[in-house]
Formats: structure tokens, C-alpha cells, sequence
């Protein structure tokens, strides 16, 4: 019987590696859990963000990109085993120019608990992580602690001691962003 797994994406790392790495390249979110997780049962895929800041009361730009981000999520919550789960960005000043500085918040600790969890309980013998963030060593070594083994895929920008803690760690790079990215034809997200 083939090992069970679970993917946890960080959306935003995600996001800024397909914009800085890759163009801005669109991907099909369908097509990414059986290109991460080949020989494996996967029970689901987790999808962690949030949505974006919004001035009170909101400028037009604020609000056509909120609006977008909301309906892609939605849109995720309709793939085949995915979940979607959002923190918070607040407001941690302005920037010279004017424009607020923000900070997401609870995105990390939304992915550290549900890993940690899935794990304890024995529900995965496999994590896929999409990451870069060293924040998550703690709830990776808990993760193998119960013999969970904990796959990273990442970006050229990834934390030296998130590399070294994880099992096994894979570059995103060309062929995979290839073999996932949306065709005009695609009715996916």
C-alpha cells in the first residue's frame, strides 16, 4: 500500500518564486499535487495566505486585486482535495512614498500546526513542502520526530538551515514549472 502524503504550500513564497524566477509564470494548481507526490496516496493539499491589504476605505487598485486574490482562492477551494487556509496582513506602517508597509500574519503557524498534526496522528508518512522560511524547522523536526519523512521544494531564495533539516530538498525549476503551467485553454486555476 503506497505511503499516505499531504502537500503545504506557502503561497506567498510560492507566488514571489514564479515571479522572480520564472516570469510571472501562470501554473495549473491541478496539475502540482501529481507532479510532487509520484508513488504516493495523497489525502490533500493545503493551500496557506492570506488575502491582501485594503486601505479604510480602500483605493480602486486595493480593491480589484483583493477581489482577485479572493475569487483564486475560491477558485483553489473547488480543486479536487485542496484547502484553502488564509491568515491575516496588517498594517505595520507607511513607506515614505506613502504606501502602507505590511506584514502577514498566523500563514506560518496555520502550516507548522496542520503538519505537525497530520503527523502525530499518523495520518501521512510523507510531507511536501513548498517553502523557504526557517520559521518551520521546529514543526519539521516534530514532523520526523514521528517518522514522517519531509520533502522541500523550494526556490533560489531558502533558508541554509530549512535545507539541511528537511529529508530530501528539490529546486523548482524549468521542466517542473513547464509541466505545470497554465495554457490558454485551461479552464483551471
Amino acid at each position: 500500500m503506497p505511503e499516505r502524503s499531504a502537500i503545504f504550500i506557502d503561497g506567498a513564497y510560492l507566488f514571489n518564486v514564479l515571479r522572480n524566477e520564472f516570469g510571472d509564470a501562470r501554473v495549473n494548481f491541478g496539475l502540482l499535487p501529481s507532479k510532487l507526490t509520484l508513488g504516493t496516496n495523497l489525502i490533500r493539499t493545503y493551500y496557506y495566505s492570506s488575502l491582501p491589504y485594503r486601505s479604510d476605505p480602500p483605493t480602486t487598485r486595493e480593491s480589484a486585486f483583493y477581489n482577485r486574490q479572493r475569487q483564486f482562492f475560491s477558485a483553489l477551494k473547488l480543486l479536487p482535495i485542496y484547502t484553502v487556509k488564509l491568515g491575516r496582513v496588517e498594517r505595520r506602517g507607511t513607506r515614505d512614498d506613502g504606501s502602507p508597509v505590511t506584514e502577514q500574519k498566523r500563514v506560518d503557524i496555520l502550516l507548522a500546526v496542520d503538519l505537525v498534526k497530520l503527523s502525530a496522528n499518523g495520518h501521512i508518512q510523507q510531507a511536501v513542502l513548498i517553502a523557504g522560511d526557517s520559521d518551520f524547522i521546529p514543526a519539521i523536526e516534530a514532523a520526523k520526530s514521528e517518522g514522517v519523512v519531509v520533502k522541500l521544494f523550494h526556490g533560489a531564495n531558502c533558508h541554509r538551515e530549512l535545507l539541511e533539516e528537511v529529508d530530501e530538498h528539490y529546486r523548482v525549476d524549468q521542466p517542473l514549472v513547464d509541466s505545470i503551467r497554465r495554457r490558454d485553454r485551461d479552464s483551471g486555476v
